[in-house]
């Protein structure tokens, strides 16, 4: 019987109607002995719970210690609108000031994460039957482009007082206002001045989207790994 969990959620995935849903559903129930059927509402609910359990997952990692800092897919990089500012620092020994701004932009970055989890379960919670099923039946992140049409807006205005106050906690904001004033003091250079604030706060949501498109991917791949009493019910996992 342990086939049936892999069987079903590849189904699932690969449906294309409300009636082959059912029938799919109805054919995993016969097979299962289950006495009562699953409802698309019971479905809806299996998805969603899968979900909250890998924002759960990707809102954690981002928001420990090092958890944008030295992971190098999310990690925020020194402001490429003004990356000449770190190449010239560089050039006249103060690559330790520079570094130790990545590291505090980083820091920030962390400290903000911890924010995203309730905006990221309102989003799911509020979550339709139907946008159970297109996701369901989309492509490998579809969860995670809903969660960008729905929350961006909210997570940015959210997230931008948490970082200027996340910044300000770990000093990012008077190293960065450092090497800004002592790269504008530097001879024949064009001054810069850009926001930071807004660049670390668009930076951190692109981290945990990428950490969430990579849950999602786990969740579809395994979706047992993340099991809830409801999910076991869901995808076929009780024997």
């Amino acid at each position: 019987m342990k086939f049936f969990p892999v069987l079903l959620i590849t189904l699932l995935l690969t449906a294309c109607t409300s009636a082959q849903l059912n029938q799919t559903m109805g054919e995993v129930n016969k097979a299962l002995g289950k006495d009562a059927p699953l409802t698309t509402a019971e479905v809806a609910e299996g998805l969603k719970q899968a979900l909250i359990n890998g924002i759960s997952n990707g809102s954690s990692m981002a928001s420990q210690l090092d958890g944008y800092f030295k992971n190098p897919k999310i990690k925020i990089p020194f402001p490429p609108d003004v990356k000449k500012v770190e190449d010239k620092l560089r050039q006249i020994g103060l690559g330790g000031e520079v570094d130790k701004f990545i590291m505090t932009l980083n820091r920030g970055a962390e400290d903000a994460a911890k924010e995203a989890k309730p905006i990221f379960v309102a989003a799911i919670k509020q979550m339709t039957i139907q946008d159970a099923w297109s996701i369901l039946r989309g492509s490998d992140n579809a969860a995670t482009e809903y969660l960008k049409r729905t929350t961006s807006s909210l997570l940015y205005d959210k997230f931008k007082p948490v970082i200027q106050n996340s910044l300000n906690k770990v000093n990012a904001t008077k190293y960065y206002g450092d090497i800004v004033t002592r790269y504008n003091k530097i001879p024949l250079v064009e001054k810069v001045n850009p926001d930071l604030t807004d660049y670390a706060t668009n930076k951190a949501m692109d981290g945990l989207f990428i950490l969430i498109a990579e849950e999602e991917k786990k969740i579809r791949l395994d979706p047992v790994a993340r099991t809830t009493e409801l999910l076991k019910k869901v995808f076929g996992a009780q024997k």
